[in-house]
């Protein structure tokens, strides 16, 4: 009998060492380390490739958009002056394009053939002196300088009478085919810089080429926007991620490919599913950390980013994320 009542008193004595035991030993382990991040997402910038004087701002903080969407409009005379210009200058080029199809007008051509004319009356005058006085100094009733003098002026008559038949079949051709060639091209040439401005002017209606939620308006009507300025932002979050900082002696657990679960404080006490997408390639320096008494090394940071493995409702960018070390798994 004695020996069982000191059976029953030793063994809650026994359990209740272990128990204090077993607490302390708890109690002295150290706490699994958390790491925080937080939520990032892509964000696009919505700008024009020409400057000008913001009109309208159609969207507002908040405002979901879709790919397409008109964002913003400019106001630039500037370009529409630049417009006229160009068209002014495609008009010419294709004016003297036309000139250079259709050749000489007929007055041109006419006067040209009187002008022949004019030259061919004139040598046949001139070659009937010649023979005249030709004549006159065979019967030495004129001196030998006459004679030549006649005959200069007769060869010299052909020549004219030539040049200008020359000039009445140009004025009958028209334009060489260089020139028409050439022509063409610069009409060519204007008909591009017409293209140009008025790839500037509808730039001057800027569309979002995003689908996301409106972040940020950073001009308003009435203010300059300079060339390629962001004047509103779009942000996506169905493209979103989470970034740690993690120093290098941690970063094993935090592999390319590793999935763990992470709660975000922000969406209550749910765990959600993240993978390691990219681990950067180089580090930053943290605080300088002892390993011991006697030596220590600088800990470097690798920012780790990691992406839900299914969409999240609610996901903001800024929030928080938490996961406990030892949590991931490959």
């Amino acid at each position: 009998m004695s020996k069982v009542k000191s059976a029953i008193l030793v063994i809650p004595a026994v359990a209740l060492v272990s128990w204090v035991g077993y607490s302390f030993y708890q109690a002295y382990q150290p706490a699994p380390e958390r790491f925080q991040g937080q939520i990032e997402a892509q964000q696009y910038s919505v700008s024009s490739k020409v400057p000008g004087r913001i009109d309208e701002v159609l969207v507002r903080k908040g405002q979901q958009v879709d790919k397409g969407d008109l964002i913003f409009t400019l106001y630039s005379p500037e370009l529409d002056a630049k417009l006229e210009q160009a068209k002014a200058g495609e008009q010419a080029a294709g004016a003297m394009a036309e000139q250079a199809e259709s050749g000489a007008r007929s007055q041109e051509i006419n006067a040209a053939r009187d002008q022949w004319q004019k030259a061919k009356a004139a040598s046949a005058l001139y070659e009937k002196t010649y023979r005249r006085v030709d004549a006159l100094y065979r019967e030495g009733v004129t001196a030998e300088q006459k004679r030549d003098e006649a005959f200069t002026q007769w060869k010299a008559s052909e020549y004219t009478e030539n040049a200008a038949r020359q000039m009445y079949d140009m004025a009958k051709e028209g334009a060489r085919t260089e020139t028409k060639r050439a022509a063409q091209e610069k009409v060519r040439m204007a008909a591009g810089a017409v293209a140009e401005v008025e790839a500037y002017t509808k730039d001057t209606k800027i569309h979002s080429w995003y689908q996301g939620e409106v972040s940020q308006v950073l001009l308003h009507p009435g203010e300059l926007a300079p060339q390629g300025f962001p004047v509103v932002t779009v942000i996506d979050m169905n493209d979103a991620w989470a970034v740690f900082n993690i120093r290098e002696d941690k970063l094993r657990q935090f592999q390319k490919g590793t999935q763990f679960d992470a709660s975000i404080p922000a969406l209550g006490e749910s765990a959600y599913r993240f993978e390691v997408t990219h681990v950067a390639p180089m580090g930053d320096f943290a605080t300088w950390r002892a390993t011991n008494s006697q030596q220590g090394y600088d800990m470097r940071t690798f920012e780790v980013e990691a992406r839900p493995v299914e969409p999240i409702s609610e996901l903001r960018a800024g929030m928080s994320v938490l996961v406990t070390e030892n949590a991931t798994q490959g």
